[in-house]
C-alpha cells in the first residue's frame, strides 16, 4: 500500500480581523472563546489550552513556520485551509495568503469553501445573519477566477495535474451542478485537465458523489447519526447505553448548570465499530475522516456537543481501523481527511494542548507510516 496522506483541516481564525472587531469585540480571535471556557460537569475536560505552539497570532511567518514544522515532523501531508467568501468579500484570509508569498513555508494545502452565513452561532444556521451568502452564476465564475492563482502554485495538492478544491455544504446552492460545470470550463481554460472537486460529507449531506457532479467527498467526522460514517448508532450496544448518557450526562447536567446540551457521548463507544464497519462498507469515491476530539462547549453556550473521555488510546484504534479496512486500491489518491489541526473552540485538535502533549501526533504517525 501507498503511503497514507493525512490532510489536516486548518482554521485561520487566529488573528484579528476588523469585521471580527466590530462583531465580538475589539482584538477577537478564536483564543477568546478557549480562554473562557470551563468545566460544566465533573471530569469534564476543558479548558484546551495550547501547549507547544502557544497562543499563537498566524499573521507571523514565526507562528506558520512551527506549525508546518510540527506537522511535517509526524507525517501530516498537508493542510485543508478554510475559505471564506461572500460575493467577493474574503474574511480570515491573510495567513494563507502570506504563506503564499514565503517560499519557506513549503507544506502542501488545499481549499474548503466554508459557504455558510456567518453568524452569532459560528455554525451557518442562526438567525442572526452578520455576513450572508448570496449565490449566483456570474459569482461563480468571479470566485474561481480568484481561486486560480492559489491553484497555480506549486505548493497547491492536486491530483493527476487536477487542483483539488471543496465544498463544505453543497446543499446550499440553487443549482450546483452548474455550479461545478463554470468551475471546470473556467480551470480548464488556463490549461488545468481538470478540477477534482470534492465535498464535506455528514448527517445533512450524505448523498453520493456522482449524483451532484462532484469528483469525490469526504468523512467529515463527527457525522453524528449518519450510518454513512460509519458509526453504528443503531447497534445494540449504543442502544443499551443511550439512556444511561441521557439520564447521567444529560438530565443531572442541564438541571444542575441550566445548560442546554445538544448531546454528550462517550469517544470510546462512538468510534468502537470495527466489527460492525464490515457490513457497512464505505460509501465509493468517499475518502475517510476522523477527528481526535471533539467539544465545541467553547463556542456555545447551549447546544453545544461533546464526545466525552477522548484519548489517544482510542483515536489510535480509529486510526488503525481506517488504515486496514478502507479500499484504497479504489480513490485516486490515499487521503484521510482528520478533523482538525486547529480547531480549539471545538475541542478538536492534533496540535498539542497541555492535558495531552504531543500524543496524539505521535500516534498519528505510528499507526500511519
Amino acid at each position: 500500500m501507498n503511503r497514507i496522506k493525512p490532510i489536516a483541516i486548518y482554521l485561520p481564525q487566529f488573528h484579528p480581523i476588523p469585521e471580527n472587531d466590530e462583531w465580538w469585540g475589539k482584538g477577537f480571535t478564536e483564543w477568546t472563546n478557549v480562554t473562557k471556557a470551563q468545566p460544566r460537569f465533573e471530569g469534564h475536560y476543558q479548558p484546551h489550552l495550547p501547549a507547544d505552539l502557544g497562543f499563537y497570532d498566524l499573521r507571523l511567518e514565526e507562528a506558520r513556520l512551527a506549525q508546518e514544522q510540527l506537522a511535517k515532523s509526524y507525517g501530516i501531508h498537508g493542510f485543508c485551509y478554510y475559505h471564506y467568501w461572500f460575493n467577493g468579500k474574503r474574511l480570515l484570509f491573510e495567513p494563507l495568503d502570506r504563506k503564499l508569498k514565503n517560499p519557506k513555508e513549503d507544506l502542501p494545502f488545499m481549499m474548503c469553501w466554508a459557504n455558510e452565513n456567518w453568524t452569532r452561532t459560528w455554525d451557518g444556521l442562526d438567525k442572526e445573519v452578520l455576513l450572508k451568502q448570496e449565490y449566483s452564476f456570474d459569482d461563480d465564475l468571479a470566485h474561481i477566477q480568484h481561486l486560480i492563482p492559489y491553484f497555480k502554485d506549486e505548493r497547491y495538492i492536486k491530483v493527476n495535474g487536477k487542483p483539488i478544491f471543496i465544498i463544505y455544504r453543497p446543499k446550499l446552492f440553487p443549482d450546483i451542478q452548474k455550479t461545478i460545470s463554470i468551475w471546470r470550463k473556467a480551470v480548464q481554460d488556463v490549461g488545468f485537465p481538470d478540477l477534482y472537486i470534492g465535498f464535506a460529507q455528514n448527517l445533512g449531506h450524505s448523498f453520493a458523489p456522482s449524483e451532484k457532479g462532484f469528483d469525490f467527498g469526504f468523512q467529515f467526522q463527527p457525522n453524528i447519526g449518519s450510518q454513512s460514517s460509519g458509526v453504528p448508532y443503531g447497534v445494540a450496544k449504543m442502544e443499551r447505553l443511550k439512556n444511561e448518557f441521557k439520564v447521567l450526562l444529560g438530565y443531572r447536567i442541564r438541571k444542575k448548570f441550566g445548560i442546554k446540551f445538544k448531546k454528550i457521548d462517550y469517544y470510546y463507544d462512538y468510534v468502537h465499530y470495527s466489527e460492525i464497519q464490515k457490513n457497512l462498507g464505505f460509501i465509493k469515491d468517499v475518502y475517510p475522516g476522523i477527528t481526535p476530539m471533539w467539544d465545541n462547549s467553547a463556542r456555545k453556550k447551549e447546544d453545544c456537543f461533546i464526545l466525552h473521555n477522548s484519548t489517544p488510546e482510542k483515536y489510535k484504534k480509529w486510526l488503525g481501523y481506517i488504515k486496514e479496512n478502507y479500499p484504497w486500491d479504489t480513490v485516486p489518491e490515499n487521503f484521510l481527511f482528520i478533523n482538525a489541526w486547529n480547531e480549539w473552540a471545538e475541542g478538536n485538535h492534533l496540535e498539542p494542548c497541555q492535558k495531552w502533549g504531543r500524543a496524539y501526533l505521535e500516534v498519528t504517525k505510528e499507526i500511519l507510516e
